[in-house]
């Protein structure tokens, strides 16, 4: 199960990953990582037991614009597994951490 999480939370975070620390805008000037990348860059570091990409991810952007973005990821990723599923969000996310089904 948790393979499974992991492989999907994956999909997530790479698709959301950015390959440098700042990207070029059309204007030619640099613009740091976004919250979301940020977020996807540090749950994805805390799955891999990345401790320094986890560390680095975080000081991108304050610690509750993080934490918004960690929440924001955990809501599409538990979504995107229940619809893989067929089953319900609270299911799913129930089942993810260990919990009996209510």
């Amino acid at each position: 199960m948790w393979g499974r999480f992991r492989k999907a939370g994956g999909r997530v975070a790479g698709a959301l990953r950015t390959e440098t620390k700042t990207e070029t805008r059309a204007d030619g000037g640099k613009r740091p990582p976004n919250l979301f990348e940020a977020a996807a860059v540090y749950v994805a570091a805390c799955a891999e037991d990345d401790q320094e990409r986890a560390d680095e991810a975080s000081g991108w952007v304050s610690p509750e614009a993080l934490s918004f973005g960690v929440n924001e990821l955990a809501c599409r990723a538990v979504i995107a597994l229940a619809r893989e599923r067929g089953e319900s969000p609270r299911t799913v996310a129930r089942e993810l951490l260990g919990l009996p089904t209510a």
